[in-house]
């Protein structure tokens, strides 16, 4: 039996499709770009564009492969599974229990398995490894998130937060080494609030620790983090391990402090710019990118321009900058002031502009300094700091190399290789 598949959405998703991936292989499954026996589509829902695109993809495979069984699960199917099941779904799953769906697959039988995610108490073992072509691989160490925010539905998708033991963290990881990758990247729907569930409570400390000395010979990068997690002590056991990449994605959301507050964040921008001073001085050089909503209901332009100026005080690498969308459910869908499609993307367009000098501005900074890059071609690959890097010789694919960089190309770096002869 051949699968195609198609993952929209975070790293998470992409984690538990590489996991499905993985089990659907062990039952003698196997891929396919054409054709193919079954076709699956994990979705994604955080905004309202995303479960249009989810729909588009859904259609999109079944007229690729007509007469496939057609499954689909993630988010959007959790959320919405009698749209799913309307656009002609055999088998509907929402965001848990892979083990089950790859059961109901190799059965090839009509299946539908969504729970109610706030019932869901432990967190799902899934195999760990990279999606195929990967030279990095994903480890989900949490699942889950109890913030709330007044724009997120995830909650309702995902469930409460569920942690992986430490103790599987570090097999995982150590395993993950031994099979020879360079990276691993802890992935969760919400990490900064890993162990709360576990006995002892560990923190996401404790568990990057577990990670990172089980596994000394790769490099640790971390998914997205709340701001709240990274205190002083956080910061100084993780730049002692001295294998943890030196770049942070923080969940920032709005530069503003009124808007915040209606988005039932909890941090303002004095205490998210103390974490960004904490970064660095642990990390010196690190690269720093971040999520921005724009024209959150009840955002001014004041309160934009505030945001706007937020960022270059921040100083980012880089910020992915997306338009507020409604999700029916939320408590921010029902607030006054909502703003119109046009004036959200022309925001988007604005963040955008500055976003890009704020690149340049550390592009430019790193010519001079040495970067480790994990090569994913002959050519190309990622710095510790995340930066893309061109070298002008050639290195092994799946391996670390020192690069010199000289230049800056666009958004990439370029650079030669500080011993091309090892």
């Amino acid at each position: 039996m051949k699968y195609a598949v198609y993952t929209l959405g975070c790293k998470v998703n992409q984690y538990e499709t590489q996991a499905l991936e993985t089990m659907l292989r062990e039952r003698g499954f196997e891929p396919a770009e054409r054709d193919a026996d079954v076709v699956i589509v994990n979705t994604c829902a955080v905004t309202a564009e995303s479960s249009r695109k989810s729909r588009q993809a859904i259609r999109r495979l079944q007229g690729q492969n007509p007469g496939a069984l057609t499954v689909v699960c993630g988010c959007f199917s959790q959320l919405e599974p009698d749209a799913v099941a309307a656009l002609g779904a055999d088998i509907v799953f929402g965001s848990g229990d892979k083990h089950a769906l790859a059961e109901a697959i190799e059965r090839a039988l009509p299946a539908r398995s969504v729970d109610d995610p706030f019932q869901r108490r432990a967190f799902e073992p899934l195999p760990a490894g990279p999606a195929a072509g990967r030279t990095r691989a994903m480890l989900k160490i949490q699942d889950g998130c109890d913030n709330f925010c007044t724009y997120c539905v995830i909650p309702y998708t995902r469930g409460r937060v569920r942690s992986l033991p430490l103790e599987d963290c570090a097999a995982q990881g150590a395993a993950l080494a031994e099979e020879g990758f360079h990276e691993i990247v802890l992935t969760g729907i919400e990490i900064a609030s890993y162990g709360k569930d576990l006995p002892g409570k560990p923190t996401l400390a404790d568990a990057v620790e577990a990670v990172a000395k089980a596994a000394p010979q790769a490099r640790v990068r971390l998914g997205s983090l709340e701001p709240t997690a990274v205190t002083d002590g956080f910061c100084a056991r993780l730049a002692a391990l001295g294998n943890v990449c030196p770049h942070f994605h923080l969940s920032l959301q709005s530069g503003c402090d009124d808007t915040l507050r209606r988005m039932n964040r909890k941090y303002d921008t004095a205490a998210f710019l103390a974490v960004c001073g904490r970064l660095r001085k642990a990390f010196p050089g690190c690269a720093l990118t971040a999520d921005l909503i724009c024209g959150f209901p009840g955002e001014s332009e004041a309160d934009f321009r505030s945001t706007l100026a937020f960022l270059q005080t921040c100083g980012f690498y880089s910020v992915h900058a997306f338009p507020y969308s409604v999700r029916p459910g939320t408590k921010a869908a029902d607030m006054p002031g909502q703003l119109s499609r046009a004036e959200k993307e022309e925001r988007v367009r604005r963040a955008g502009e500055v976003i890009a000098g704020l690149r340049t501005a550390y592009l430019t900074g790193r010519v001079g300094q040495v970067e480790q890059v994990l090569f994913e071609t002959d050519r190309s690959g990622h710095g510790g700091d995340y930066c893309p890097v061109r070298i002008r010789g050639s290195a092994r694919r799946g391996e670390v190399k020192n690069v010199l960089i000289d230049a800056v190309d666009g958004d990439t770096l370029l650079g030669e290789l500080t011993n091309p002869s090892e």
